[in-house]
Parts: structure tokens; sequence; C-alpha cells
């Protein structure tokens, strides 16, 4: 090993210096001590190595960007290194040196060291951070907030794509979910924010026709010619310049993609809708459930959902309910529990969001929906064949799909997917609808979690007020007659709005699941559409718990109001539908 290392060494690779750097350079006799060269040594004697400062989670952009802090190993800045030394390490203007942990004895890393001290550019000792973040730190430093850096005369000629720039940057600051553009006699611009739909500003008809065909053709995936008149749908990612913007203009660096969906409608010339894909602050990938707003409980019962390595778990809700988000930090939870010793596969119509350790198969050449249908069945037959420990199934949207899920469960895989369904026990119902044999979805040793989620908009906590100023109001006495003075004392509804929350009264939102591990008897009194026989079977044997006792008891803790609740869950006073 030594020896390969040493041999490394010797191909050095050569840095190149900005002529500014070149002025000031002077020469050295030797060559100083690399920052790894103590550790390097070590491992090459066999003595052990003492751990390795590693960077701390959090925002780590903005302490690293911090004060005009520069990144001198990005492309075209200070220092020339070829791309791939570029993937192992970063060094700042301030000396921060980040080393991939995995890569510190490279060759390459070393060549880099001591040409660096050669020139006497600072450099502080290496922190070992991972390949993921290197990565991720790169994409902030080309990206930022979103790069309009192009001349006035290029501007005029590209002021629809900027605008479409500028309208991503404004959504992402806020983290808006998805933004509607409304085309007719004029253009109006909406954003989804914490599941509200506001209007933002208005512009002229031909600007939004102008508008939608430029945000067309600046799309990576997408038909090969727009029609106005058809439903088409399409894919922005953010790690590529805008098509036809010179590679000038990207997307903001916490922008992950941007699924467009194209619509004709009446009355009008276009609909485009696109939902916004954020990339996770931390670039490993988080794996926290109670920061999406999961208690203690259903934290418990996703572990065991994810300690049994047979079988089908299925999360179910509307569009926009953060299906994808819960799946994509369970199964980032998974690989760390496994200590990524498992192969997971996904199947993905296209892939949403990274997981690292995952490998993620996405679903492509295919413009109808029984085209996507065919590729789609046809990649997740291609995952079961590919040796996998668990399957991710993006969305179960046929029976051809649904058959296949239950083929990767009875062949011994984990398998998980999500499911448009109202609630956990009509995932079973829907599934029967779908016609899936009813021999099998009666087997708890083949369906082992069932999950349904909502997204509640949160409270602002500074200027939400107590229930109790809606006294004789009609919710009031819902409240009473269900909850009791209990409930009056400790129930809070949306204020008139302040500073902490933009003036809406909410801030934020957080889910709210359902979650069943089913045994053979509920899953028979689904089956035979003895649904409420089944909840009180599952509420009172299985300590089950439903949606609107979990969201009833976010609200007696101040987090969302009684309004959220009744929209989600049906009257406070009344027995959960289902």
């Amino acid at each position: 090993m030594a020896e390969e290392v040493k041999n490394d060494q010797n191909k050095e690779e050569e840095v190149s210096l900005s002529p500014k750097e070149k002025e000031t350079e002077t020469p050295v006799n030797t060559i100083p001590k690399s920052p790894s060269d103590e550790a390097r040594q070590k491992a090459e004697n066999g003595e052990e190595e003492q751990p390795a400062p590693v960077a701390k989670k959090g925002n780590l952009f903005d302490r690293l960007f911090a004060n005009g802090n520069r990144l001198i190993t990005l492309r075209g800045s200070d220092i020339a290194i070829s791309n791939e030394t570029r993937r192992l390490l970063a060094l700042f203007s301030d000396g921060t040196y980040l080393v991939s942990k995995d890569n510190r004895f490279d060759g390459a890393v070393y060549n880099f060291e001591s040409n660096v001290k050669r020139r006497k550019i600072p450099i502080k000792p290496p922190t070992y951070v991972t390949l993921n973040e290197i990565s991720a730190i790169y994409a902030y430093a080309e990206r930022g907030g979103g790069t309009v850096d192009v001349s006035a005369e290029e501007a005029q000629d590209m002021q629809i794509m900027i605008d479409f720039v500028n309208i991503i940057q404004r959504a992402s600051k806020k983290k808006v979910s998805d933004i509607h553009v409304v085309v007719g006699s004029s253009s109006t611009i909406l954003f989804r924010e914490g599941g509200i739909m506001i209007k933002q500003s208005e512009y002229g008809g031909e600007w939004g026709e102008a508008f939608v065909r430029s945000v067309f053709a600046a799309a990576d995936i997408s038909d090969s010619n727009y029609n106005q008149n058809e439903f088409q749908g399409a894919q922005k990612l953010g790690s590529t310049p805008l098509r036809g913007s010179n590679g000038k203009l990207m997307l903001p660096h916490n922008v992950l993609a941007i699924r467009l969906q194209f619509n004709p409608i009446a009355f009008g010339s276009q609909y485009l809708v696109m939902r916004l894909l954020y990339a996770d602050d931390n670039p490993e990938g988080s794996s926290d459930l109670r920061s999406l707003g999961l208690g203690k409980y259903e934290e418990d019962l996703f572990f065991k959902m994810r300690s049994m390595a047979v079988g089908l778990n299925v999360v179910a809700g509307p569009t926009g309910s953060g299906k994808s988000t819960t799946l994509q930090r369970n199964m980032i939870k998974l690989l760390q529990e496994k200590d990524y010793k498992i192969n997971l596969l996904t199947v993905e119509d296209p892939p949403e969001y990274p997981i690292p350790g995952a490998r993620q198969m996405p679903v492509t050449n295919a413009n109808t929906e029984e085209e996507k249908t065919e590729q789609f069945t046809k990649a997740l037959s291609a995952a079961l064949r590919s040796d996998p420990d668990v399957v991710l199934v993006g969305e179960t949207r046929s029976l051809a799909t649904a058959e296949l899920t239950f083929k990767g469960a009875l062949s011994g895989h984990g398998v998980w997917t999500t499911l448009h369904a109202n609630s956990a026990p009509a995932i079973i119902t829907r599934l029967r609808d779908m016609g899936i044999q009813p021999y099998m979805l009666n087997d708890p040793e083949l369906v082992k979690g069932l999950v349904s989620q909502r997204l509640f908009s949160k409270l602002c906590p500074v200027c939400k007020q107590p229930i109790k100023t809606r006294e004789g109001s009609p919710e009031f006495n819902r409240l009473k007659n269900a909850l009791g003075e209990y409930g009056i004392e400790n129930v809070f509804v949306a204020g008139p709005g302040c500073k902490e929350c933009g003036y809406k009264g909410f801030k934020g939102r957080m889910a709210v699941d359902e979650i069943i591990l089913p045994d053979s008897h509920f899953l028979n009194m689904i089956i035979d559409n003895e649904t409420a026989k089944g909840i009180d079977y599952w509420i009172s044997e299985l300590n089950g718990r439903p949606l609107k006792d979990c969201a009833i008891e976010r609200m007696l803790k101040g987090l969302i109001d009684m309004d959220e609740v009744e929209r989600w869950c049906g009257l406070i006073d009344q027995r959960p539908v289902y």
C-alpha cells in the first residue's frame, strides 16, 4: 500500500495559478509537510489513526461562505485542477480545506496539498467530509441563488428565461411547493405557500404564452415539441443550465428539480403547474422524521415497519401530502440502520429526491400514459431481477404495477410504495378494486404496514389566539361538546398575522399520519366491507390511532387549529368518517 501511495505521489498534478498569484509567488527549496502527511504516515506504519475532524452538520453553506469566503478550487477560480481532483476536495480562500474521508490517501489529494503548500497558498488541516457534501458545496458555489449573469444585449434576448429564474428564486426563498401560471387574456401567477394559494403577480396574455413556451423549451426531460392543445409533462433539473441560455442561467442551488405539467384550459390558452422539489439542507440527506411533525408513537411504528425484512408497506394520501418526503426519509433511515449493507433499488417516474446509498432507476422514454405504464412495469421487473433487498416503487398506478409489488414481497423482498387512497384502511379496498386477489390482501405476512398522511398548516407561535376569542361561535360549541373545558383551555386558532409568519397566521406545515400494522382479522373485515367493525377492532385490539385522534393531539398542543382538523378529518364532535 505504501508503495502505491508513493507511486501516486510521483505523478504530481500541476496546479496552475491566476496571474495575481503568479506575481506574488516566491520560490522555495523544500516542499512543506502536507496537512495529511501525519495521518498518512501513521496509516503506512500500521498505527491507529486518531479520529479525523468531521464537518459539523447544520447550515453548512452559510458557515463556509460567510464573510465573503470564496471557494478557490471552483472551476474558473484561482486554482486550476482536474475535475477528478475537484470531486475529492475543496479549498476556500480562508484556508478551510475539505477532503473526502474515503479518499484521504489518494495520490491526487497528496499532490494537490504538496503543490498548494509549495506555492504558499493558505491551507488549514483537512476536515473530512463525504463526496456528497463536496458535490453539494460546488453546486452551491456554482449556482448560488440562481445565476443571472448576462450582458444587457443577452438579457434582451433571454428576458423571458430570466423572468423564469427570478420567479423560481422568489418561490424557493419561501419554500413554495407549487407555482401556478394561468394564461388567458391576462396571465396570473400564484404560489401555493403552506398549502394556501396566494396570488403573486399579473402580466399580459402575450407574456404568459411566451413564458409557457420558454419553460417547456428550457426543460431537460420533455416531449420533442410543445403543443398548447395537449396535456404534456416535463421536468427541469436543477443541476443543468436552462436550455437556450448558453449555460448562463441556473436554478437556485436549493431547487433539486421542477416537475412541469402543461394543461390546455377552457376560456384561456394554457395552465402551467410547476412542482418545486427542494434539495435537503444536509447533503447526505435527512432521516429525521420528527422534523416532519411525527411523534414518538408514529416513529416507533415506522421503526417496526423498517425492521421487517419482507413484506409490503404502503403510504397513501392525496397529491401534495408529503408521501415522497416521508418515504425518502424512511429509506435513508433504513440504510443507516443497516449500515448501508443492503441493496436498495427505487423505481420512480421521475426520481424526486436523492436517497444516498440507493440505486434510483428513472422511468424514461415514455410520452403517453400507456407508454409510461409499460415502461414503469418494465423498470420494476428489471429492479426485481437486480438482486435487491428492498425496493421502493414511486407509485402503484396500475394493476400490472400492483401485481409486481406483491410479487416482490412474495419473493422475499421488502417493498415500499405510495398509493392514492383516502385513509389507511382504504388502501386495502383500493388494491382490491384494482384487481389484487383477496388471498394476497388478507395475509399479514405480506401486508405489513398501511399509512395515510396529510399535511396540516402550523399555527404561528407568535400571533395565535385562544379559541375563547370565538366564544359562542359554532366551532366553539362543537369543541365544547367534544372535549369540554379541557379543549377550550388548550385549543388555539389562527391570529391576525404578524411579521413572524408574513401576516398569514400560519407558519409551515406538519405531517399527521395514521398507521396500521394489520393482522389477519382486521384485513378480513376490511376485505368483507365491514369497515366500521374493522376500525373499532383496530382501535381497541391493535392500539390504533385514527388520523383524527392524531390531529386532535397536535391541536391540544397548540400546533394546529381546529379549522385544519375539521378540514381533513370532519367535524370535531362527530365520529371519524371512513
